[in-house]
């Protein structure tokens, strides 16, 4: 009995958060201004009307609880917010680096669509990812050995498709 009562009672939250979840979004996102802060505060408000669930599907409005439980947590953030975070002017963010060249860049990755799909993949764990030809043969379905000899194929292919620009990425 106790578990058709639990799942009834997912059911109706389920239905309550699929029929109310955008509106309670709109309002997030009216109170705050910033579109992923509205979600995170639609999505902690909907998690504490799911948990507290059984006192609100029983109230008179089951939505204008969640809003209450919606607007104090935008509150709550805002003080928090308030007095936790202070900006740092005298530090300024790491700057974009300039050394390279976003020719090169766009170069090589045509050069990389120029390959097969799994010769593409195998470059990218391997020497992108720094993945090891163990983890590599693991992720695609492959042996060692075929992750080796694909490896060795596809940065010859690549080397051809690049040419004389190859000097310049490895710079």
């Amino acid at each position: 009995m106790g578990d058709e009562r639990q799942a009834q009672n997912l059911r109706e939250f389920e239905e309550f958060a699929h029929s109310r979840g955008t509106a309670l979004f709109r309002t997030a996102l009216l109170l705050c201004g910033d579109w992923h802060l509205a979600e995170d505060l639609t999505q902690a408000t909907l998690a504490k009307v799911y948990a507290s669930w059984t006192r609100v599907r029983s109230a008179d409005s089951p939505e204008a609880y969640a809003r209450r439980i919606l607007l104090r947590g935008h509150l709550s953030h805002r003080r928090l917010r308030r007095s936790a975070e202070r900006p740092a002017l005298e530090q300024l963010p790491e700057q974009v680096s300039t050394e390279q060249d976003p020719a090169l860049r766009l170069t090589l990755l045509q050069a990389l669509g120029g390959l097969s799909p799994r010769d593409r993949a195998v470059l990218v764990l391997r020497y992108w990812e720094d993945r090891s030809v163990e983890e590599t043969a693991a992720e695609l379905g492959l042996t060692t050995g075929v992750v080796r000899t694909r490896s060795l194929r596809a940065l010859t292919r690549l080397r051809a498709l690049l040419g004389d620009q190859l000097a310049g990425l490895a710079a």
